[in-house]
């Protein structure tokens, strides 16, 4: 299974003016930085120690790294900023952003990610967050689920105009199905629930009492109260379990429309070379693509 990983710069590789900014922000010399795994960024993440013992999440990348990494950081803080003291997610301790580097300082979250194959206590613990966070008013200026998902959400019409020579039969085979299915999909998108939209186990951390902390949100909108439980769903059968559409409060036709958004734009966006320092995320975006199509071939049956 292809992990969500890019390659990451460390804490002695921010620049020294990134570093002092962090410092001022927690009050003391940084003395231990640990690097953390998962997530599809080539900045750092990094957890940190202060010399009086104060921790703290830091986060840090240009565009030297990945030329579109910067912006998703400055969204991540904005969304993360305007998130009320109840949502269960880090806090902001600060930001840095010279118009090169951007930095962005959280609280540490005792916790970790999820186990995959999916725990079923860690699911029930997750599925409970999710409840929470639609709850949650999104803030002001978050744009809709289907602003931000509907060219991805095309990704079918691409393939069936430029069909690449290593598409499945049965994919092939229903090309104009899925494209239906697909633009029901958009059309589901509608609501004004917060969504993470990225929900996956290397976006959540789980404390030893069960709390679960829902963290990375860049690309955060308004949506179906529904769209974040179906992403766990997807997830969870990424890696192995085997979820049912039956459990998930929605109208099946919208849920499986969705899916087939979402496998176009996955098995679109794999076709292109990987991005600067996300040498394996096209990989994972095809592992993503079949998982949709053997999800989609069972509902078919």
């Amino acid at each position: 299974m292809v992990t969500a990983s890019g390659v990451r710069i460390g804490w002695g590789d921010l620049p020294a003016r990134v570093r002092h900014a962090v410092t001022d922000t927690l009050g003391g010399e940084v003395v231990d930085a640990v690097s953390q795994s998962g997530g599809f960024s080539p900045g750092t993440a990094d957890r940190v120690r202060t010399a009086r013992g104060r921790r703290a999440f830091v986060k840090a990348v240009s565009p030297a790294q990945n030329e579109h990494s910067p912006n998703m950081l400055r969204r991540e803080s904005q969304v993360t900023a305007a998130l009320p003291p109840e949502a269960p997610t880090p806090a902001v301790l600060g930001t840095y952003d010279d118009g090169d580097w951007v930095a962005l300082v959280l609280t540490d979250v005792e916790g970790r990610h999820p186990d995959t194959p999916w725990r079923p206590d860690q699911l029930a613990s997750v599925l409970a967050a999710l409840d929470e966070l639609t709850r949650i008013p999104p803030p002001a200026g978050t744009p809709t689920a289907r602003d931000y998902l509907e060219s991805d959400f095309t990704g079918w019409h691409r393939i069936r105009a430029d069909p690449p020579s290593t598409l499945d039969g049965w994919t092939a085979a229903n090309l104009d199905d899925l494209c239906r299915l697909a633009e029901r999909g958009i059309v589901a998108l509608a609501g004004d629930t917060l969504v993470h939209a990225d929900i996956r186990a290397d976006n959540l951390l789980i404390d030893p009492h069960g709390t679960v902390t829902v963290v990375d949100w860049p690309h955060a909108c308004r949506g179906p109260a529904w769209l974040d439980t179906l992403m766990l769903l997807f997830n969870v059968r990424l890696h192995g379990g085997r979820p049912d559409l039956v459990t998930v409060e929605a109208d099946r036709g919208d849920l499986v429309g969705v899916l087939a958004g979402l496998g176009g734009f996955f098995a679109d966006a794999a076709r292109h070379p990987p991005p600067v320092g996300l040498p394996s995320l096209r990989e994972f975006q095809q592992a993503q693509a079949d998982v949709v199509v053997s999800w989609l071939r069972e509902i078919s049956g």
